[in-house]
Protein backbone atom coordinates (compact mmCIF):
# COMPACT_ATOMS: atom_id res chain seq x y z
CA UNK A 1 0.00 0.00 0.00
CA UNK A 2 1.17 3.53 -0.77
CA UNK A 3 2.39 5.16 2.46
CA UNK A 4 0.85 8.45 1.27
CA UNK A 5 -2.88 8.12 0.76
CA UNK A 6 -5.96 10.31 0.38
CA UNK A 7 -7.39 11.22 3.78
CA UNK A 8 -4.25 10.44 5.77
CA UNK A 9 -3.47 12.67 8.77
CA UNK A 10 -1.71 15.72 7.33
CA UNK A 11 0.66 15.77 10.30
CA UNK A 12 2.18 12.53 8.99
CA UNK A 13 3.46 14.51 5.98
CA UNK A 14 5.52 16.75 8.27
CA UNK A 15 5.40 20.46 9.04
CA UNK A 16 7.83 21.69 6.37
CA UNK A 17 6.80 22.43 2.82
CA UNK A 18 3.23 23.60 3.33
CA UNK A 19 2.27 26.82 1.52
CA UNK A 20 -0.83 29.02 1.70
CA UNK A 21 -1.35 29.97 -1.95
CA UNK A 22 -4.99 30.91 -1.39
CA UNK A 23 -4.84 32.65 1.96
CA UNK A 24 -6.83 35.75 2.57
CA UNK A 25 -8.33 37.91 5.25
CA UNK A 26 -10.63 35.20 6.51
CA UNK A 27 -9.41 34.80 10.08
CA UNK A 28 -6.70 32.25 9.36
CA UNK A 29 -8.92 29.68 7.69
CA UNK A 30 -6.79 28.95 4.66
CA UNK A 31 -6.11 26.13 2.28
CA UNK A 32 -2.52 24.89 2.42
CA UNK A 33 -0.79 22.84 -0.27
CA UNK A 34 2.41 20.81 -0.40
CA UNK A 35 4.16 19.27 -3.40
CA UNK A 36 5.10 15.70 -2.59
CA UNK A 37 8.32 14.02 -3.77
CA UNK A 38 6.43 11.98 -6.41
CA UNK A 39 4.78 15.09 -7.94
CA UNK A 40 1.39 14.71 -6.29
CA UNK A 41 -0.04 17.59 -4.27
CA UNK A 42 -1.38 17.37 -0.71
CA UNK A 43 -4.02 19.86 0.42
CA UNK A 44 -5.13 20.54 4.00
CA UNK A 45 -7.16 23.04 6.01
CA UNK A 46 -4.79 25.35 7.92
CA UNK A 47 -7.15 25.59 10.89
CA UNK A 48 -6.82 21.80 11.30
CA UNK A 49 -3.20 20.99 10.38
CA UNK A 50 -3.46 17.53 11.96
CA UNK A 51 -6.67 16.74 10.09
CA UNK A 52 -6.95 14.84 6.81
CA UNK A 53 -4.85 15.64 3.77
CA UNK A 54 -6.41 15.31 0.35
CA UNK A 55 -3.92 13.96 -2.19
CA UNK A 56 -4.24 14.98 -5.85
CA UNK A 57 -2.25 14.22 -8.97
CA UNK A 58 -0.53 17.03 -10.82
CA UNK A 59 -3.12 16.68 -13.58
CA UNK A 60 -6.04 16.98 -11.18
CA UNK A 61 -4.65 20.17 -9.62
CA UNK A 62 -3.82 21.62 -13.04
CA UNK A 63 -7.37 20.90 -14.28
CA UNK A 64 -8.88 22.51 -11.17
CA UNK A 65 -6.74 25.65 -11.46
CA UNK A 66 -7.41 25.99 -15.19
CA UNK A 67 -11.13 25.51 -14.61
CA UNK A 68 -11.16 28.07 -11.78
CA UNK A 69 -9.30 30.59 -13.94
CA UNK A 70 -11.85 30.14 -16.73
CA UNK A 71 -14.78 30.71 -14.35
CA UNK A 72 -16.00 27.11 -14.05
CA UNK A 73 -15.82 27.28 -10.23
CA UNK A 74 -17.52 30.65 -9.86
CA UNK A 75 -20.66 28.92 -8.58
CA UNK A 76 -18.69 28.06 -5.41
CA UNK A 77 -18.41 31.72 -4.38
CA UNK A 78 -21.54 33.30 -5.81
Amino acid sequence: MDPIYNGMPAAELGADGWHKPWSGGNGGNCVEAMRLADGRIAVRQSADPDGPALIYTHGEIAAFIQGAKSGKADFLVS
